[in-house]
């Protein structure tokens, strides 16, 4: 049946399919793009590419500059310390206790030292402070998990939950560390559900001062870093329990966080009342002393309450400015964001250096071949250019949109907008869930494409895959962030039906699902030249686009199911239509930033290396959905196949500035660590390490 619609071309359909099928004949004759041939002949074989564009010249320093931002020489002031001191490098076999100790020793040089003080920066400059974190965790993962345990978590909390007299009391000795301190939030059987938290702490009226209480085994707090061997202090979480006059006798106020001593500052010895067990060898982080805290009518003065959002005064009258249990407890945890934005920001550090490797051994490692001819470049098979470089892509997409976070972030600690603080919260938990799955799920690819050299440990994947596994879990378990992303999803689209404002990162939802209550234009579905696919304003309506349906339809279902199920038994129905929301509203917000990160590079052959780099990462991404897009009509089956091809051509042309992509990361040898991705003879590098 003939289209009701006009053909773009003027032509009537039986014509233009004709003349599609005759350009795709000429496309066998003449192909757009080499297959993979060895490096000998690899330049007179690139001729075809070289005519259909011109051949990128990077300049790795500009692109490097424009990556590193103002920030380069602090983490160069790191880097060049650890690297000047072979006593405080991590070995490559150490005994957990042993790694524990090197771990204290190498954050106690950096500040005393060194002389570079992170916690500074934790609120007066965020982005600073992320920058130190990100250079640390180069050094050893386990020493940024103790830095930002120290600073972000125990030291945060003091700053973000306090008043002056806490910040008065407590600033110094953390900042130079003679008070290290822990974070006791988790407990046994709580650790998502906050609110859930059994750890109890009472006022005593007659002696002004509250009683910390661990009622039950399952209100133990566990995997508490820095608990085991070097914390003297413990921000605890715990409910607040005022005494009453009426049967109840007391008065649940809801979570609020506590400073704890825990250790005798002159013995170090653990304290009356309180227990402390080591949670022993972890899968990885062994560098971090992770521990269980009980405690047994633990008393602490009333002072020690960190007053910021609820305060208790000496005859045990409770105040707040903030009206209720749920808004307190909001607004308790919105000041804790910062763990969520250095873990997305660490993610990506975590994968940049994986990613370095894996691409630097691929572009030496030569297998196979054409008959009687050199080997070939592993990275020349389409196979392997598949494997790492969208991932490369995805590596300066998280790149940018982290960065983007921090700077949000670090406007949010400035400002202190409300609206601004929701949508930190919102971004935060989004790109920590994202970033951090993603990159669990490269380092296996990493290793996979070194082959058996991989699976050595002194190439790295191991151990960066064993640290940042647990990047899934902690800050808050990744399933249950995006379900947070989608909640607020679902509050904006309620919002927006009833006149409400959508805050700044929800802002496109407004266009996109107007454009989503119609219907897919049947034209621009079949456009599928390389112009309109590397358009923008295409690859980011088709995501947007994409948000906007699934949020329509699972909000369609919510409301069929909730009259029978009820709310929670609609949400579980739907839960895997939630999570796919909220990964689609992450990379909508990704692209988006990435985008606008290529407009902005002030340099134009980095611009142009990162426009190809980010329409690899668009187009890559919408054809791994490509079954979502087909089967609403928004792109034809002749479309689609362009984008398949399109995909496979950039990833081509990514592979061949793929050495000055990585370069441009500018992570040296001795921050990389391993033998097979050094840039000069790596394979003399790793014959001299296993002893030749």
């Amino acid at each position: 049946m003939q289209s009701p619609y006009p053909d773009p071309t003027g032509e009537d359909e039986s014509q233009s399919i004709t003349n599609r099928r005759i350009q795709r004949l000429s496309l066998h004759l003449t192909p757009n793009y080499p297959q993979p041939q060895n490096d000998a002949t690899h330049h007179q074989l690139q001729l075809l590419e070289c005519a259909k564009a011109a051949t990128l010249k990077v300049d790795t320093d500009s692109l490097s500059n424009y990556l590193r931002g103002k920030h380069k020489d602090i983490q160069d002031r790191v880097l060049d310390y650890f690297n000047n001191r072979p006593d405080l490098q991590t070995p490559l076999e150490i005994l957990k206790d042993d790694h524990r100790e090197l771990c204290m020793r190498q954050l106690v040089a950096l500040v005393r030292d060194a002389g570079i003080r992170p916690f500074r920066y934790v609120v007066a400059d965020p982005a600073k402070y992320f920058a130190i974190l990100e250079a640390v965790g180069s050094v050893d993962v386990s020493l940024a998990i103790k830095m930002g345990v120290q600073y972000s978590l125990w030291g945060g909390s003091v700053l973000n939950l306090g008043t002056k007299k806490h910040k008065d009391k407590y600033f110094d000795g953390i900042d130079n560390m003679d008070y290290p301190g822990c974070f006791a939030m988790t407990e046994l059987h709580h650790g998502s559900n906050v609110q859930g938290l059994q750890t109890v702490a009472t006022f005593d009226p007659l002696t002004d001062e509250f009683i910390i209480d661990t009622p039950n085994d399952g209100a133990i707090k566990w995997w508490i870093g820095n608990a085991a061997v070097h914390g003297k202090f413990a921000t605890v979480f715990a409910k607040l329990m005022l005494p009453t006059h009426d049967t109840k006798g007391v008065s649940d106020m809801g979570v609020h966080a506590f400073i704890v001593p825990i250790r005798d500052f002159e013995t170090h010895q653990t304290l009356p009342g309180i227990e402390i067990h080591d949670c022993g060898h972890k899968v990885g982080l062994n560098g971090v002393d992770n521990g269980a805290l009980r405690f047994r009518s633990v008393r602490i003065p009333r002072d020690n309450l960190l007053n910021r959002f609820g305060d208790v005064s000496r005859d045990g009258k409770y105040t707040s400015s903030l009206p209720s249990i749920n808004k307190r407890f909001a607004a308790t945890l919105g000041e804790l964001v910062g763990g969520r934005v250095g873990l997305a920001y660490s993610s990506v550090s975590v994968l940049k250096i994986a990613a370095i490797i894996a691409i630097r051994y691929s572009l030496l490692r030569q297998q196979f071949g054409p008959p009687k001819q050199p080997e070939v470049t592993i990275l020349d098979y389409q196979s392997h250019q598949h494997k790492l470089m969208p991932m490369l892509a995805s590596t300066y997409a998280f790149h940018f949109a982290t960065l983007h976070l921090v700077e949000k972030y670090a406007e949010m600690k400035k400002t202190h907008d409300e609206q601004l603080v929701g949508d930190v919260h919102s971004l935060s938990a989004g790109l920590k869930a994202y970033v951090t799955g993603y990159t669990a799920k490269s380092l296996s690819i990493c290793r996979e494409a070194c082959g058996g050299h991989g699976y050595a440990a002194v190439n790295r994947f191991g151990s960066l895959r064993n640290d940042h596994d647990i990047f899934q879990t902690f800050e808050g378990d990744n399933t249950v962030l995006l379900q947070q992303v989608a909640g607020d999803l679902l509050k904006q689209y309620k919002e927006k039906f009833q006149g409400g404002t959508l805050t700044v990162t929800w802002n496109y939802l407004r266009e996109s699902m107007n454009s989503y209550l119609s219907q897919p234009n049947p034209v621009t579905a079949r456009w599928e030249s390389e112009d309109h696919l590397r358009d923008p304003k295409f690859q980011l309506d088709a995501f947007r686009y994409r948000t906007s349906r699934l949020l329509q339809s699972v909000a369609v279902r919510l409301r069929k199911h909730s009259k029978t199920l009820g709310s929670f038994g609609a949400w579980n129905r739907c839960l895997n239509h939630l999570l796919t929301l909220a990964e689609s509203h992450v990379e909508s917000v990704i692209l988006a930033k990435f985008i606008e990160s290529v407009q902005n590079c002030p340099d134009a052959s980095s611009r142009a290396a990162l426009k190809l780099v980010c329409d690899l990462y668009a187009l890559e991404r919408i054809w791994k959905d490509i079954g979502t897009y087909r089967n609403v009509d928004y792109v034809a089956p002749n479309k689609a196949k362009a984008i398949h091809k399109l995909s496979e051509y950039l990833s081509f042309r990514v592979r061949n500035i793929a050495r000055e992509l990585i370069d441009a990361f500018d992570i040296p040898d001795h921050v990389t660590r391993a033998p097979i991705a050094m840039q000069s003879d790596a394979y003399s590098h790793y014959t001299q390490y296993v002893g030749f």
